[in-house]
């Protein structure tokens, strides 16, 4: 199974932040011999924990099958979109909260920008992915700024609509940005005035920049975003994928072991979490964003309490989020007002 670290804190809203997530985290540091501990000083000590709660700090991006699932199609549509002239179709993912969909999102992308990079290599001015995050209660004019935001573009009190997104589509048409991805679209709202001019918004840049757009959001499919004539454009031009919780299952063992085999302890028995599989399933209901918070919680609570090992009670001891903690339960379909 293959995975990719990605840093949990870094701003893959801006250029900037896309590309270091791109590059990738730095190596883990190597787990040090009883005898080279010993000779360590203690400030040496402190420095060689911090590289290693560093390390559990990062967020784990495992290839799972919905991740795998989100790349195949997310690649499709932008091949049978390369020679579309509009009606370019897209891809909505959607799913609770904690089931991965923005890690599946990312990925898609740095697949297809390292793709980019190996076609056209020496390319700087090449911005292949765009990642923008609808804010809540947004406004078509917060949206379009969050797209200009992400290509450094200034926008000023004056800078009126048509100046940010003209000046959005021109950069995006020039440095050929072909995957456009917007998460939290869930955040959208077609039965407010502010929510449709938001959703006209993001049509009209679809129109405008030739790339494959690409949403996520919380049950997007029972979401206010599809209801009336412009959630159904939507609903006819996007392929949904959705992310569940996981099973208990080969996939599932599969996540734990793999999670294992990145912890950095020096008493950590091999073999501990993947016996606890079971629980760990129960205790997160299948939440892999959950899985992955009390994998990685109770790595640095080892370290910092000099156990130097997971163990059930050390896992009982994290904290999970309300959605884990609950016991699962159907979301309702959105009211419209």
């Amino acid at each position: 199974m293959h995975k990719v670290d990605a840093e949990a804190n870094r701003q893959l809203t801006t250029l900037d932040g896309w590309r270091k997530f791109i590059e990738g985290p730095p190596p883990p540091p190597a787990l040090l011999s009883p005898r080279d501990l010993r000779l360590r000083t203690p400030v040496e000590q402190d420095l060689y924990d911090e590289d290693r709660l560093d390390h559990h700090a990062r967020m784990l991006v495992v290839a799972t099958s919905f991740v795998e699932k989100t790349v195949v199609c997310g690649r499709r549509l932008v091949l049978l979109n390369r020679h579309a002239i509009s009606a370019r179709r897209g891809l909505m993912v959607s799913g609770r909260p904690g089931t991965g969909k923005t890690s599946a999102i990312t990925q898609l992308g740095r697949a297809h920008e390292l793709l980019d990079r190996t076609r056209h290599p020496n390319v700087p001015d090449r911005i292949p992915v765009l990642y923008v995050t609808v804010p809540p209660a947004a406004t078509a004019r917060m949206v379009a700024a969050e797209f200009a935001r992400f290509l450094g573009l200034p926008v000023r009190h004056r800078s009126n609509m048509t100046d940010i997104i003209e000046a959005v589509v021109g950069v995006c048409t020039d440095t050929r940005t072909g995957l456009v991805l917007v998460d939290e679209i869930h955040n959208i709202s077609q039965v407010t005035r502010a929510g449709a001019e938001v959703s006209d918004t993001l049509k009209y840049f679809s129109e405008r920049i030739p790339a494959t757009f690409v949403y996520a959001g919380i049950d997007i499919e029972n979401s206010e975003l599809l209801a009336g004539t412009r959630g159904a454009q939507i609903a006819g031009r996007f392929t949904l994928v959705p992310t569940r919780p996981f099973p208990y299952g080969d996939e599932w063992k599969g996540l734990v072991a793999t999670m294992e085999e990145t912890l950095l302890l020096h008493d950590h028995p091999p073999g501990t979490l993947a016996k606890l599989d079971r629980y760990l399933h129960n205790r997160t209901d299948g939440m892999i964003g959950a899985l992955s918070h009390a994998i990685r919680g109770a790595a640095i609570d080892a370290i910092l309490n000099g156990t130097e090992r997971v163990t059930k009670d050390g896992l009982d001891a994290i904290p999970l989020d309300h959605t884990a903690e609950t016991p699962r339960t159907p979301l309702k379909r959105a009211a419209h007002r």
